[in-house]
């Protein structure tokens, strides 16, 4: 479903992508066939409340859907192909990046739809699998908007450092249909977009993509780190924002809307700390129980609880895929 005129021009694609700055990237137009682009965006699922929690537990103005395979018979075609050995070489092919592995729960990806007022705050992904113990390594992003106008936020910016706004290097790419963005996920691959704020008379439009994730067994040694969550930048406060100057309401609530994603983000890093922490008492709990005795982090990472837990976060992933396959079968 690639289109065959971006796979006869993979040559010139990779070179582009290997050398893209501020990290490897390429954005191509009619990345897919057109009957196909055209069928992802007719067979589009609707925006569902209950696909719309944010990392915050609320319900927000995004909407992901990554049990494809349900929305329509071409979804599940789709899927198997985005799941294909041909797929996976015309990437490997296109990036450079060999021995790519698909995702078969598609986890964290397939349909994104954002809608007036939804914004992305620019962060880097998280970078394994650890049901798998996999590297990520490769996003790649379809956009199926026929209608985008830059006024309208929602471009997807690449960052060479959003920590330090005033030195920040920003690429940014209009969400338009079929094009597909392809950029690989490494520690500063930052990445999102700014608020949707479509004009009254389209409100009825939203931005639509569908997200794939690639990952391989190993990556180059001096881009290993430990494992970790996806990292969010809180957003800065906006250029209009000067001394002397009046803020305008729209300049309230957009200082508004900074401050409640960085409280949010902060109270969601609390909460994952938290979490962390629960866990490794855990396992500590049960080493002394199997009469292990002491509580050495690393000895606990080496030891047989730790490959039984890991081994089970494997096995139930397997067993999640068969399932997704023999609800394909009977579907």
């Amino acid at each position: 479903m690639i289109d065959a005129a971006v796979l006869r021009d993979a040559a010139r694609i990779r070179e582009s992508f290997q050398q893209a700055k501020p990290f490897r990237h390429v954005m191509i137009d009619g990345f897919l066939e057109r009957g196909a682009a055209e069928a992802l965006l007719r067979d589009f699922p609707r925006f569902d409340e209950r696909k719309a929690i944010n990392e915050h537990g609320d319900v927000g103005r995004k909407a992901v859907v990554e049990h494809v395979t349900a929305v329509s018979r071409f979804y599940a075609k789709f899927y198997d192909y985005i799941n294909s050995k041909p797929f996976l070489a015309a990437m490997s092919e296109l990036t450079g990046i060999p021995d790519l592995i698909a995702d078969a729960t598609l986890f964290g990806g397939g349909t994104h739809e954002n809608l007036d007022g939804q914004g992305l705050d620019v962060h880097v992904d998280f970078n394994v699998d650890e049901r798998r113990m996999l590297h990520r390594r490769v996003n790649l992003l379809i956009y199926l908007n026929h209608e985008w106008d830059a006024s309208w936020g929602g471009a997807i910016e690449l960052h060479s450092n959003p920590w330090y706004p005033e030195a920040d290097e920003v690429k940014s790419f209009l969400p338009l249909f079929n094009h597909g963005l392809i950029f690989e996920t490494n520690e500063y691959s930052w990445h999102g977009f700014k608020r949707i704020a479509l004009p009254p008379e389209r409100r009825d439009l939203s931005r639509k993509s569908f997200s794939i994730y690639l990952y391989t067994r190993d990556r180059p040694a001096d881009e290993i780190v430990a494992p970790h969550t996806t990292f969010y930048v809180p957003q800065p406060i906006p250029d209009t924002v000067t001394a002397g100057a009046t803020l305008s309401e729209r300049d309230v609530q957009e200082i508004r809307i900074a401050m409640q994603s960085r409280d949010g983000l902060i109270r969601m890093y609390q909460k994952l700390l938290v979490d962390k922490e629960q866990r490794l008492r855990e396992l500590v709990r049960v080493r002394q129980q199997l009469g292990n005795g002491g509580n050495d982090y690393d000895v606990i990472l080496g030891s047989r609880s730790w490959r039984l837990i890991m081994a089970l976060h494997r096995a139930r992933y397997r067993m999640h895929s068969a399932l997704r396959r023999i609800g394909r079968g009977v579907r």
